[in-house]
């Protein structure tokens, strides 16, 4: 991984360019981690050689993994990063183009990149914090809560 902070602060902007082999998910949250950062905005493109999608199952209260076992284009990935339990933690959906032109998307919870992954990255001053809710099974933003 490769990054550019390309705007100072108070609103900081980065360019993050992921490199193959890595996982997309992994080097985010450790990125978002080395830099603290509390309420960000993330969008990105590129390509993945493999990755897990997800969609939500409210009545297992977890993602069915939809897994993608071929190239695919990163059509679009959008997202956010606030301060779970476990620190800052990127919260990215995907919607991944295939060789047949038929798509894929969820919540993005791998990608294998090949060849890259271009990320910005835009965060703010503020700090948001994600709270489990139980009665759903996730951490949602929750705009009472302090970090």
């Amino acid at each position: 991984m490769q990054w550019q902070q390309v705007q100072d602060g108070p609103s900081e902007v980065y360019v993050v360019v992921l490199e193959p082999g890595e996982d997309a998910v992994a080097e985010l949250t450790a990125f978002a981690r080395d830099r603290s950062l509390g309420a960000s905005q993330v969008t990105a493109v590129g390509a993945f050689s493999e990755a897990v999608v997800g969609w939500f199952d409210r009545r297992a209260k977890d993602y069915r993994d939809i897994p993608v076992e071929e190239q695919c284009e990163v059509l679009s990935l959008i997202g956010d990063i606030a301060v779970a339990d476990d620190g800052p933690t990127p919260h990215l959906h995907a919607v991944l183009g295939l060789s047949d032109g038929s798509t894929r998307g969820g919540h993005l919870l791998s990608g294998r990149v090949w060849p890259t992954l271009e990320v910005v990255v835009r965060d703010s001053p503020a700090e948001l914090a994600k709270t489990h809710r139980p009665e759903i099974g996730l951490a949602l933003i929750d705009l009472e809560a302090r970090p």
